[in-house]
């Protein structure tokens, strides 16, 4: 249950909120005091499909979004942590009942769960790997899927009005994250990445989680007459002009 001023009182379920953006947004809903917080659940790493989300064999490794997740429910009191796989529909219903029946209600959803992979070429990914991407992107609603995003965010808002339920979609640009600094660490210079990451905004910064969890607060607690909307957390990105090509790309007019 959130516990900040802005939005006390409220049953929040954030997806991905172990670490990094989701770690943000959640301990955003719960500034202001130290009783119990968001429900937050987190999806596991794509893996094979013989594998249950709520079970994992003995001696196997917790993944880093899990650790996160465990340590975020011990900081935060009354922090529930539980697995889920976003892109299995009964993953999912069992989220949402776990949720009502310790709460006893739901009032906002952040389906913040995602991935970004490694840069790639088209020709390097396989069919079945996009397929993966879309799957768990689309449904959690991240980063690499905006356009898709954007499009459902609109739909979901027209059919749901009807109910009162608004939705809004937020398009972060580069934040710092755990998966920002391992991106970043897997190219020839890591230090240059990250400086090139910075300064791509107007502000001359990245963003941080806390930047985007402020933002999730607004749109659920002051933007009641808001729906349909995509709220841009980039620091200005968009409005300048950068280097657009790759190196190498033909420079000639035709």
């Amino acid at each position: 249950m959130a516990t900040g001023t802005r939005y006390a009182g409220k049953v929040v379920v954030v997806t991905g909120g172990g670490r990094g953006i989701g770690a943000g947004i959640v301990r955003a809903f719960e500034r202001g005091t130290p009783a119990p917080i968001p429900l937050l659940p987190q999806p596991q790493e794509p893996r094979p499909p013989a594998l249950l989300p709520q079970t994992r064999s003995p001696g196997s490794p917790t993944s880093p979004a899990e650790s996160g997740g465990r340590a975020l429910e011990q900081e935060l009191p009354g922090a529930v942590f539980l697995l889920c796989d976003v892109t299995r529909e009964e993953d999912v219903r069992t989220l949402i009942s776990e949720t009502v029946h310790r709460f006893g209600r739901l009032d906002c959803v952040v389906n913040n769960a995602g991935y970004h992979p490694p840069p790639q070429w088209p020709e390097e990914t396989s069919a079945q790997g996009f397929r993966q991407l879309l799957e768990l992107n689309l449904l959690g609603m991240y980063t690499l899927t905006k356009g898709a995003v954007t499009a459902m965010t609109k739909a979901l808002a027209l059919d749901e009005s009807q109910y009162g339920v608004r939705v809004n979609c937020i398009s972060p640009g580069n934040i710092w994250t755990p998966l920002w600094e391992e991106l970043a660490a897997l190219t020839p210079d890591p230090a240059a990445t990250v400086r090139e990451g910075a300064l791509a905004q107007p502000l001359g910064r990245m963003g941080q989680p806390s930047d985007v969890g402020a933002a999730a607060v607004f749109l659920a607690s002051e933007a009641n007459f808001c729906t349909g909307i995509e709220l841009f957390v980039t620091g200005g990105a968009e409005l300048g002009y950068g280097c657009k090509a790759c190196q190498g790309a033909p420079t000639s007019p035709s």
